[in-house]
C-alpha cells in the first residue's frame, strides 16, 4: 500500500459531519481493493510460481505455516504490529486489517443512522407535546373512532343474491357471487354431461348494500345454496358398486352406516368373515340431484335386484321339470325365458336362462361351525353266481364312525356355497359293510330299477288334482306330441296288459318285478302283446288320442306296491 493511499484511509473524518454516506463506504471498499492490486504488482512472484519451483518450496513453505501464523496472531493480540519479509504474511496482516477498518466504517455508519432517528423521534414527541387538546374534544374523537370501530366490525358491503324470487344469502360481492354461478354451471356440466347447460340469468338478481357480517355466506355454503335452489346437483356421498353409481346421500357416514347393517342381518354368532363380492366404493363429489335420497329409500333399492342374468348349465339327468323345481319356479316361467330351446329336447351342455335379475351387493358370510359328522363305511363285495349283474345283497351292514368336524362354511346372501374342513377328530372308526354282489349274466328285458322317459314331448299335465269340470285326481302325467309318436318301455319288465281300457284307452302295462308297474295310456296302436318280455327303451306303442282324452299324448304312471306315484320323482 502506498503512503499517499495510507493517508487517504486514515485521515481524519470532518467533526461537523454526522455520518458517512453509502458512496463513500464504497469509495473506501474500492479504496482498498487498489492497495491489493498495488501489493500483488509488487509481489508478482508469489503468483507465477513455476511447478518446480512451488514442489520444492511447498515442503519447507507447510512447515513454516503453522508457527508463523502462531506468531503473526499472538503479536497482533499484543498490538506490537509486526513486521515481515514474507509475502503470505504481509497479505495476511494486510487482509486482516482491512476487515477491520471495513467494519469499523460499517458500525459507525449504522450508528450515525440510528442517531438520525432518535433526533426525528424527539422532534415528534416534541411537536406532539405543544399541541394541547379541549378534553371534550379528544373524548368526542374517540367516541367516533370507537363507534366507527363498531359499525365497521358489525356490518359490511355485501350483495344479497335471489333466484327466482327466493333469497340466498348474503355474499362479499357481486363479483364472488359470478364467480360461484360460473363455477356451478362447469360442475353442472361436467356430472350431467350437458355441455349446454347454463344458468338462467334472468331469474338471478343481485342487490348491493350493507348487510351484518354475521349474513355473510362463505365460497361454499353460497355455492350449496345455489345448487339447492337449480336443483340439478348436489354435493354428496355417492355410493358405487363395481364402478356403477347406484345411490347418494348429503349424509356423512350414512352410507358406511348402511352397508354395515346390510352385512350384519347375513353375520350370526360364529360369523368370522363377513365382506362384499363387489367393489363397494363410497366418494363425496358432485352428482346429478336424482341420486340423491333418503335413507329409507337407498335401504329399499341396495336390498332390491337390478337386471342381470343368472344361468345354469344341464347335466346328466336333468329335465325342465326338475330343473324349475330347483329354482323354485314354474315350467312356464323356465320356457318363458328360455323361448330359443325346443321344449322337447333338452341336451347335456345347454345353457339355460334361470333369472334376469341379480342383488345389488352380494355379502358373503364366512363361519366357523363345529359339529359331529359321520364318516362313510367301506363296502367289500363278495361275487353270488347265483345272482343277476346289478343285484346287490347285504349279509353285513355297516356302521358309520363320528368325527367331531372344524369347518368354515361360505355363505352368499344365505345359502351355503362351500363348506372348508379344518380340523377333524375321529371319535369312532366305521364298520364295513359285507355284500353280495351278483355275477350271472342279466338278460336285456331284466330291469335296471330306474325309468326313463317314455316318449319326447310337452308336459302338459301333471300328477294329482286338478280341475276339469269339477275337481279330479290325476293318476300320472301327460306328454303331448304329434299322433304317431314312438313310446317305449321305461324299463325293463314283462307286459302284464295290452288292450283296450275304457278311459285309458289303448293302455300298456308293464311289470318291472321289483314293486314297480309302469302305465302308458291313449296310444293309437300297440305294437308289444301280452306276456312279452321287453327291455328298457323298447318300442311298444304309438301315441294317440284314444279313451277320454282332449288331444294326442301319452298318460305315463307309476305304480309302486299297488299305489300310483308321482313319476315326476322317478324320471
Amino acid at each position: 500500500m502506498t503512503q499517499d493511499q495510507q493517508q487517504k484511509n486514515t485521515a481524519p473524518r470532518d467533526p461537523n459531519r454526522e455520518h458517512m454516506t453509502l458512496s463513500e463506504l464504497w469509495q473506501l471498499w474500492r479504496d482498498n481493493l487498489m492497495s491489493w492490486r498495488s501489493f500483488c504488482d509488487e509481489h508478482h512472484d508469489l503468483f507465477t510460481l513455476n511447478i518446480q519451483a512451488g514442489v520444492r518450496r511447498l515442503g519447507q513453505w507447510l512447515s513454516n505455516l503453522r508457527g508463523s501464523a502462531r506468531t503473526l496472531a499472538a503479536a497482533n493480540r499484543d498490538r506490537r504490529f509486526p513486521e515481515s519479509e514474507y509475502g503470505t504474511a504481509q497479505l495476511f496482516l494486510f487482509f486482516r486489517s482491512s476487515l477491520e477498518r471495513f467494519a469499523a466504517a460499517v458500525r459507525e455508519h449504522f450508528s450515525d443512522r440510528r442517531k438520525i432517528f432518535i433526533r426525528l423521534g424527539d422532534k415528534r414527541r416534541r411537536f406532539f407535546e405543544e399541541i394541547k387538546l379541549h378534553p371534550a374534544i379528544f373524548l368526542s374523537s374517540a367516541v367516533v373512532i370507537a363507534a366507527a370501530a363498531t359499525v365497521l366490525s358489525l356490518y359490511t358491503l355485501g350483495a344479497e343474491v335471489s333466484y327466482d324470487g327466493q333469497s340466498l344469502g348474503v355474499v362479499s360481492s357481486r363479483h364472488a357471487a359470478e364467480k360461484v354461478v360460473a363455477e356451478l354451471e362447469d360442475i353442472t356440466r361436467q356430472t350431467t354431461g350437458d355441455s349446454a347447460y347454463a344458468v338462467d340469468t334472468a331469474e338471478l338478481a343481485v342487490e348491493t348494500g350493507v348487510y351484518p357480517r354475521r349474513e355473510l355466506l362463505s365460497h361454499d355454503e353460497f355455492q350449496e345454496e345455489l345448487g339447492d335452489a337449480l336443483g340439478q346437483v348436489e354435493y354428496a356421498y355417492v355410493l358405487y358398486v363395481d364402478g356403477e353409481k347406484i345411490v347418494a346421500t348429503t349424509r356423512s357416514g350414512a352410507l358406511e352406516d348402511l352397508l354395515e347393517q346390510l352385512k350384519l342381518s347375513y353375520e350370526t354368532a360364529d360369523t368370522v368373515n363377513a365382506y362384499f363380492v363387489e367393489d363397494v366404493e363410497i366418494r363425496q363429489e358432485y352428482v346429478e340431484s336424482s341420486y340423491v335420497m333418503n335413507l329409507g329409500y337407498i335401504a329399499e333399492k341396495l336390498n332390491e335386484t337390478k337386471e342381470g342374468e343368472v344361468t345354469y348349465t344341464v347335466t346328466a339327468g336333468d329335465s325342465y321339470y326338475s330343473i324349475a323345481a330347483d329354482y323354485d319356479m314354474s315350467m312356464e316361467d323356465l320356457m318363458k325365458l328360455n323361448e330359443g330351446y325346443d321344449p322337447k329336447i333338452l341336451r347335456v351342455g345347454d345353457v339355460l336362462t334361470i333369472s334376469n335379475a341379480v342383488p345389488y351387493l352380494t355379502v358373503v358370510n364366512v363361519e366357523r361351525q363345529r359339529y359331529v359328522q359321520d364318516v362313510a363305511y367301506q363296502v367289500e363285495y363278495t361275487d353270488d353266481a347265483s345272482m343277476y349283474q346289478g343285484e346287490y345283497k347285504t349279509t353285513s351292514p355297516g356302521v358309520y364312525g363320528k368325527a367331531d368336524i372344524t369347518a368354515n362354511v361360505t355363505y352368499i346372501n344365505g345359502e351355503e356355497t362351500e363348506r372348508e374342513v379344518v380340523a377333524s377328530v375321529t371319535l369312532s372308526q366305521p364298520v364295513t359293510e359285507q355284500q353280495l354282489r351278483g355275477t350271472k349274466a342279466r338278460p336285456t328285458w331284466y330291469p335296471t330299477g330306474s325309468f326313463s322317459w317314455p316318449c319326447n314331448g310337452v308336459l302338459t299335465s301333471r300328477f294329482g288334482y286338478r280341475s276339469l269340470l269339477g275337481s279330479t285326481y290325476h293318476s300320472g302325467i301327460d306328454i303331448g306330441n304329434s299322433y304317431g309318436t314312438s313310446i317305449y318301455a321305461s324299463d325293463g319288465g314283462t307286459v302284464t296288459y295290452s288292450g283296450w281300457m275304457s278311459g285309458y284307452g289303448y293302455l300298456i302295462i308293464i311289470d318291472h318285478g321289483n314293486g314297480y308297474q309302469t302305465y302308458y295310456g291313449h296310444n293309437s296302436s300297440l305294437v308289444a302283446a301280452k306276456g312279452e318280455k321287453v327291455h328298457k327303451g323298447q318300442l311298444i306303442a304309438r301315441m294317440g288320442s284314444t279313451g277320454r282324452s282332449t288331444g294326442n299324448h301319452c298318460h305315463f304312471g307309476i305304480k309302486l306296491n299297488g299305489t300310483f306315484v308321482n313319476p315326476l320323482n322317478y324320471l
